[in-house]
């Protein structure tokens, strides 16, 4: 458990790139600061340098061997229990006749004792695996189909993987050094992404990282006389048939492998479900590669989403686009083949209201289709959803900018060039001041761009060279970042004072109460005001369990899908220390019920609430100091002026 958790320290300050103090990491991990110092001592143990965590007078972050001392954890190391279940896990998936639990307890230099109890948690590793452990006096062995093992195998991979991403060592470390499938593992994806892109498919390299994790273990398990059994009463179109070739061609090029026709109809199944999508179809073909009642059904979800959320997507080919994805979803489900998105974490906190979207429309799907969608299949929704609402986004989202610029020939025509091209996706120029004493008070753009001084500093005022420079560039980018964000920000603030209740604020969540318990006390407090009922309780909990509402490191934000709150309010609980929910912690859970009146409000306060809480040194800081209603208020105030 210690190891893990310095995993899991080393991870987080990799992914913030920042630095972070004893106290957050402790909440963020549910340990003591003391617990913290001492990991990040270990850690620095990990690598002769002892550059792995870098500390300073503002606590802790990622150092320049950060990365290698998280892949440090190999075969070298094979001693952590961890290291010693996936080490059991591969040589019972190898080995048919079983394993002698004496020799191998010595191969592992371990105690039977030890062995047994490992053996206990590869049963409990085994649930929902069609797979059983069996014993018969020193010999253990696993009984399941081909199909389970691999699957079992494939859970392996994922967990030597870090958050998802593909990586290459860890799948060696998976499939063993010596092992054929772990050979030449990138020349193979390669040229797998290569001959798909010359075919005119799109390729997903967020998918295909798995495919090619599923080819590498085929590879294995055949060398090996493993083969998968079947495939001739398979998928026989035309496509199929080619993608399985170049499978084919390809494995036996780099792994020296002839797969066989099941492994071939699998894998070909695989890589025209969870790694390409055909290039640029026509509406006309994409519709008569869909299954009317996909089309029908996705359809259907996303006219209610665009309804529910207020929305800008229902349009044909983004219902296209989604069907075909959902059509090839189908398939994964049947297969039991689900694809891994390294973007699920940060779409969830980047972008809680598009996530949210993404839910609604998976539920939907399942309750119409009868396909479980997970997180990660979700996340791929998301992806769908938020590329529409980027490009129907409407230009009044751009900011204003005057330029100021005394005229000198065509100096201010060359600087608002300058401006348009380096700038022209995040501002819009609506003016140019040729005078060296323009009326600095009648200018009413967003922003200023002055290569003068202005005679009185302001946040929308920016000082720029004549001849535009990088570090202008950087300066506009930043005013306008601010600026978006204290309107966004002052708009919440707005609705929160409406929204917030003293009487529907609680301190003291324990991690006793588990997510439904603490969802079942703050929705009380808000049935008790009358703005809910206990279905919509019920309701919020069933949510929770399609998809974690978890959206950054400290907060949760559970709500039922469906505005029938009859006014809006949020019910507010604080946890200190930090408290499980879903596969992190967290120290705020804000209950949120929306009621039809205030749909419009929705998207502002669920994704500008969600960003005040994403942000560490604030939330530590409204968690401290907000030890009453008034105090949380103050605090949050605070942090929204900012």
């Amino acid at each position: 458990m210690t190891r893990a958790r310095q995993d899991r320290l080393l991870t987080l300050l990799l992914r913030d790139g920042e630095w972070a103090t004893a106290a957050s990491l402790a909440d963020l991990l549910g340990v003591t600061p003391r617990s913290i110092r001492s990991y990040v001592t270990a850690l620095n143990a990990r690598v002769p340098s002892g550059a792995v965590v870098e500390s300073g007078p503002l606590g802790y972050r990622a150092g320049a061997d950060a990365a290698a001392a998280l892949r440090a954890a190999g075969p070298a190391e094979s001693g952590t229990p961890r290291d010693r279940l996936h080490t059991l896990v591969r040589a019972l998936l190898d080995r048919a006749d079983g394993i002698d639990v004496f020799t191998t307890a010595e191969e592992l230099h371990v105690s039977p004792a030890t062995l047994e109890a490992d053996l206990a948690r590869v049963r409990s590793l085994l649930g929902g695996t069609e797979l059983t452990l069996e014993r018969s006096a020193a010999t253990a062995r696993l009984r399941g189909t081909e199909m389970a093992q691999r699957r079992l195998l494939s859970r392996l991979a994922h967990d030597e993987m870090d958050a998802g991403s593909f990586d290459l060592e860890g799948l060696r470390r998976t499939l063993g050094a010596d092992s054929v499938g772990a050979r030449a593992l990138g020349p193979f994806k390669a040229d797998l992404a290569r001959e798909l892109g010359a075919r005119g498919y799109f390729v997903n390299e967020y998918g295909i990282g798995d495919v090619v994790m599923h080819i590498a273990i085929a590879a294995d398990r055949t060398a090996s006389r493993r083969a998968l059994e079947g495939g001739a009463a398979g998928e026989s179109s035309d496509a199929h048939r080619d993608v399985a070739a170049l499978v084919e061609q390809l494995a036996d090029t780099h792994f020296g492998v002839r797969l066989g026709a099941g492994d071939l109809q699998h894998l070909a199944t695989l890589v025209l479900t969870r790694v390409v999508a055909p290039g640029s179809p026509a509406a006309d073909d994409a519709r008569a590669r869909l299954d009317p009642e996909v089309e029908a059904a996705v359809r259907a979800v996303v006219e209610r989403a665009a309804s529910e959320f207020l929305v800008d997507i229902a349009h044909e080919d983004f219902v296209l686009r989604l069907a075909l994805h959902v059509q090839n979803l189908r398939h994964r489900a049947r297969e039991q083949a689900w694809s891994r998105n390294p973007l699920t974490r940060s779409l969830k906190s980047t972008y809680p209201m598009i996530f949210d979207v993404a839910v609604y429309i998976a539920s939907g799907l399942q309750q119409s289709l009868g396909i479980p969608i997970l997180d990660d299949e979700i996340a791929y929704i998301a992806m769908h959803v938020g590329g529409r609402l980027e490009r129907s986004r409407r230009a009044d989202q751009l900011l204003t900018a005057t330029i100021v610029c005394p005229g000198y020939y065509e100096l201010h025509e060359l600087l608002r060039s300058s401006v348009a091209r380096s700038l022209g996706q995040a501002i819009e120029v609506v003016g140019v001041e040729t005078r060296v004493d323009p009326e600095w008070d009648a200018i009413d753009s967003d922003l200023v761009l002055t290569t003068i001084d202005a005679p009185l500093p302001g946040d929308r005022i920016v000082r720029i060279q004549p001849f535009l420079t990088d570090a202008d560039v950087d300066r506009v980018q930043s005013a306008a970042a601010r600026i978006r964000r204290a309107r966004r920000l002052a708009r919440l603030r707005t609705e929160l004072g409406r929204y917030l209740d003293a009487s529907a604020f609680v301190r003291g969540l324990g991690a006793d109460d588990g997510e439904e318990g603490v969802i079942r006390r703050l929705g009380r407090m808000l049935v008790a005001q009358g703005v809910i009922d206990d279905d919509y309780i019920e309701r919020t909990i069933e949510r929770e369990r399609l998809s974690s509402t978890a959206f950054t490191d400290a907060l949760a934000v559970p709500h039922a899908m469906g505005m029938t709150a009859t006014r809006t309010r949020i019910a507010i609980g604080i946890a200190d220390p930090s408290i499980p929910w879903g596969e992190g912690r967290v120290q705020v859970v804000a209950l949120v019920a929306f009621s039809e009146a205030d749909r419009e409000a929705f998207q502002t306060v669920f994704e500008q609430f969600v960003e005040v809480f994403s942000e560490r040194d604030s939330v530590q800081r409204i968690v401290r100091r907000g030890t009453d209603f008034a105090g949380f208020l103050d605090e949050l105030a605070a942090v929204i002026d900012g």
